[in-house]
């Protein structure tokens, strides 16, 4: 015996990277996807799921038992833009539903590179004005997602207020990819750390999302970047081993100064969207009861009995 104690985080780290270690240059993108949805796909937990269209979008409502539908929290999942979907993420949407207890609205928004910037963001914004158009007032919803999809969250939240449409109560960022240059100084001081997401990939994920738009400064394709005044409060969750730590750490910064409450929690030895490893993480499942209080607090909700 090697006497080496294999950790939970080490052993999901295994388990993505004989993922990433299987695809070569000729994996198609189409594969990366398959793999992807059997990696994270899961149905754990009982959540309700309603297929809707959305201006044109499909997405679906996502209820765990006893979440209202009074209120809603939009959900961009992540995968660099072109991988990721409502099945990869189906139980990361449903732990948010039973953690806020109200229904959750996975957005199946278009991906690369089939469908390039601005693609996405267009699907996120009608999105966003279909569950406006439903009733709910913005003060009733809220946004939420990961890595691409936090990035996306921020890109509709400036494009929303850009707009002059009302903007909703709050957002939640899990390991946001803000920063599309990768400019931040953790790409080069958690290199080591980050058993996944490398620089070079990185870039790459940037390129084919791009395409022809090659400015990956423009602020809508990397929120890092704009002017984020007037933007609704931000709670912000990332790994301290990853190397979008910067995306998250200078975004706080800079919401800050802008005059936006952003609230910065970084998680000891947690990876890259550590909050979809509920089963396997204490810290999952903790980070996830934070997010559950944040929108409980700003969607103007009580917090939910044991009994419900």
């Amino acid at each position: 015996m090697s006497g080496i104690i294999e950790t939970p985080v080490d052993a999901v780290v295994a388990r993505i990277s004989k993922v990433y270690r299987s695809w070569g240059r000729s994996t198609t993108v189409g594969q990366m996807r398959r793999d992807w949805d059997n990696l994270f796909g899961s149905n754990a937990g009982v959540a309700r799921v309603v297929p809707v269209v959305a201006n044109g979008v499909n997405g679906q409502w996502i209820s765990a038992p006893g979440a209202r539908d009074d209120r809603a929290v939009l959900y961009f999942h992540g995968g660099g833009f072109q991988v990721g979907s409502l099945s990869s993420h189906h139980e990361l949407m449903a732990c948010i539903s039973q953690a806020s207890g109200c229904r959750v609205l996975g957005v199946d928004y278009r991906l690369a590179p089939e469908h390039r910037y601005p693609s996405a963001l267009y699907d996120a914004c009608a999105a966003y004005e279909w569950v406006l158009a439903q009733g709910l007032h913005a003060d009733e919803i809220a946004l939420a997602g990961d890595s691409a999809g936090a990035g996306l969250v921020l890109s509709t939240l400036l494009s929303v207020r850009d707009a002059d449409l009302p903007l909703p109560a709050a957002a939640v960022l899990m390991s946001p990819w803000t920063d599309l240059t990768a400019s931040g100084e953790s790409y080069e001081t958690r290199a080591a750390a980050d058993p996944i997401h490398q620089r070079p990939m990185i870039l790459a994920m940037a390129r084919n999302y791009l395409g022809p738009h090659d400015d990956a400064r423009d602020a809508l394709i990397s929120p890092l970047f704009a002017d984020l005044t007037g933007l609704p409060p931000l709670l912000i969750q990332v790994g301290d081993r990853e190397t979008v730590l910067s995306d998250s750490t200078e975004l706080a910064d800079r919401a800050r100064a802008a005059g936006v409450t952003a609230e910065l929690q970084v998680w000891d030895n947690m990876i890259h969207v550590f909050q979809q490893f509920p089963s396997e993480l204490v810290e999952a499942r903790d980070a996830l009861q934070s997010i559950g209080a944040f929108l409980r607090a700003h969607l103007s909700m009580q917090p939910i009995s044991k009994g419900n």
